[in-house]
């Protein structure tokens, strides 16, 4: 049904128009869409659009408005499937839209002979396990390579698997046992496939308790090498299982907690499935400031879990609109009941609080990041004088305790802010003790022959936190690995080291730079530096622990001989136990709430 008119008229069409319920459109002039609408009852709902006192978004539509086509359904269940596949596809301009509308990424154990382990997004047809789903590309792929370490399941595909004459580098350095050439037998291959069957289906703590019992058999019998491989096979386990305090949760759930600011709206989303928390991500819908957050969750849920699969449980940090439609929607679609809850406590109370302190704390970076970032890189190039922009920016710094296991780190901005994934830390091994010069070039070295050939993106800036001595040494270190095209900044304290009072070395430049302490310039220099320093320390940190793993531990009041033993056990060494949270402390038998506690602020500094 349509109308259309150069001026609408909306009492003629309100006239014809039928109480049943359905999807409304709404188009413009140049039949452009407007927006698209659900409605239990159209005539009501289409009229309040010319009898209310709308906001001054909704009067703005409304003014465009040359027609409405609309469609008649059954139920309103089957409007708001409609609808949602309506503007999917076709995305009208003030319909609230999510920017990242791709689906849930799953692990896919295929059925062959000798399973594939892989990464799948999409349709589920082929025949095969699939797990999940994941909350993130990064989540499925950290978790692939993560127990390809532990159960060299192959993760090559078909065409490569079935052309094989001879093993692969993954065989050589131990991850993938080659079925592709006959070098493990189909029963072997089938139990490393179980284990991780088990693990992905949430039953981890059998496979590590197996685990841990074959490694106590092999160091009894003096097998040494096979106990360790059981133990790094632990390690990688627990890294994956990591609960981060997830308790009391057997099922599938996800959190959904919405933050609002500046006209900005951030939804996070955290996926519970087999009680162990898969991750979080973010969401940004497109929707207008005068959008009530209720209306937008409510958007949120019914782009988000229409079509895909959805948990039993889904808890809210607001309540949306029309959540008894939506349940029952997602309930006939899963074919189970589905619940929607706004009302939590206890421990499901806490994870709502941290999605919430989590919404809100990314909302935040990123308008920190569209309003800040680019102006700091412009304040930047201004400062130095720099005739472009600098796309890419390396930092460097090195740590040490009296010259004792030097760590050298480099941290990468570009103008979106930190690529962590760039992040690399250098162990120092080759120079005199304390010599951070040394460090330093040995640090570019490494890194610049990496670049030379290619693996790694040239930066436009080079900065280092020391000041002329140091960013001398740096360019020499360049000049003699042919590297000449790379601004060269130092960053060195000033007189008082306080903040703000940093001088800046241009290299080819005589004096020292000192910037307002309010300049933005500063501002993403300090970031930056503040940012290698951190990286460096962190690293030193652990080098220097996993040297004086006992003597950490004997540091603790009320850790003996035993309880150390039992700890580095449970956990595969010192290094994982400071990854360990107070819950997953507790959980080693004779340590109480107190005694983790303890443990744990102890490890951390506090």
């Amino acid at each position: 049904m349509s109308e259309e008119s150069s001026a609408f008229d909306h009492r003629a069409f309100l006239a014809r128009l039928t109480s049943r319920p359905g999807v409304y459109r709404m188009l413009d002039a140049n039949g452009d869409l407007l927006y698209v609408g659900k409605a239990k009852n159209l005539k009501r709902r289409v009229s309040s659009y010319f009898t209310r006192a709308n906001s001054c978004r909704i009067q703005l539509m409304v003014a465009q408005i040359a027609s409405i086509e609309t469609t008649v359904t059954n139920t309103e269940a089957e409007a708001l499937i409609l609808e949602n596949n309506l503007i999917k596809s076709l995305k009208p301009r003030y319909n609230i839209l999510l920017r990242d509308d791709k689906s849930y990424p799953y692990i896919y154990l295929s059925a062959d002979e000798f399973p594939r382990l892989s990464f799948h997004r999409g349709t589920r047809a082929a025949k095969g396990r699939y797990f999940g789903p994941y909350p993130s590309s990064g989540a499925v792929r950290e978790t692939l390579s993560l127990l390809q370490k532990v159960f060299p399941v192959r993760q090559c595909d078909e065409s490569y698997y079935r052309n094989r004459t001879r093993a692969c580098l993954q065989h050589q350095i131990k991850r993938c046992t080659a079925p592709c050439v006959g070098l493990i037998t189909k029963k072997d291959y089938q139990a490393d496939v179980d284990n991780t069957v088990r693990f992905l289906e949430g039953r981890a703590s059998e496979v590590i308790d197996d685990l841990t019992e074959q490694m106590d058999v092999a160091a009894k019998q003096l097998d040494y090498e096979t106990a360790a491989a059981f133990r790094d096979r632990v390690i990688s386990l627990r890294k994956i299982q990591e609960r981060q305090y997830v308790s009391g949760e057997k099922g599938d759930l996800d959190i959904i907690a919405a933050a609002s600011e500046a006209g900005k709206v951030c939804i996070q989303v955290f996926s519970i499935r087999g009680g162990r928390n898969l991750g979080n991500r973010s969401y940004f819908p497109r929707a207008s400031a005068e959008v009530p957050l209720e209306q937008v969750v409510s958007a949120f849920l019914a782009r988000h879990y229409i079509d895909r699969p959805v948990p039993s449980s889904l808890l809210v940090s607001v309540e949306p609109e029309d959540a008894e439609l939506l349940a029952e929607v997602f309930s006939q679609q899963a074919d189970r009941k589905v619940k929607i809850q706004s009302r939590v406590r206890g421990e499901r109370l806490r994870w709502m609080r941290l999605a919430q302190e989590n919404a809100k704390t990314a909302l935040a970076a990123r308008i920190a990041d569209r309003l800040g970032v680019r102006e700091r890189y412009e304040a930047l190039q201004d400062a130095l004088g720099l005739e472009e922009i600098p796309e890419r920016m390396e930092c460097y710094d090195i740590s040490h305790t009296s010259g004792e296991k030097t760590v050298a780190s480099c941290v990468v901005f570009d103008q979106q802010g930190p690529l962590t994934s760039e992040y690399r830390r250098f162990n120092i091994r080759t120079t005199d003790i304390g010599d951070d010069y040394a460090a330093m070039a040995e640090a570019i070295e490494r890194r610049f022959l990496r670049i030379r050939k290619g693996e790694i993106k040239m930066p436009d800036l080079l900065v280092i936190d020391g000041g002329k001595g140091q960013i001398s040494r740096v360019h020499e270190q360049l000049e003699s690995l042919g590297v000449g095209d790379v601004q060269l900044l130092g960053i060195a304290k000033g007189p008082d080291r306080k903040p703000g009072m940093e001088q800046l070395f241009l290299f080819g430049t005589e004096r020292p730079l000192i910037l307002n302490s309010a300049s933005p310039a500063l501002h993403l220099l300090q970031q930056i530096r503040d940012e290698a320093h951190r990286f460096a320390i962190a690293g030193h940190r652990q080098r220097r622990a996993k040297a004086r793993q006992q003597s950490v531990l004997e540091g603790i009041e009320g850790i003996g001989a035993g309880r150390r033993r039992d700890l580095l056990r449970h956990f595969g060494g010192l290094q994982e136990l400071e990854r360990a949270g107070v819950e997953d402390i507790e959980a080693v038998k004779g340590i109480s709430t107190a005694l983790a506690k303890r443990i744990y602020d102890y490890l951390h500094g506090d």
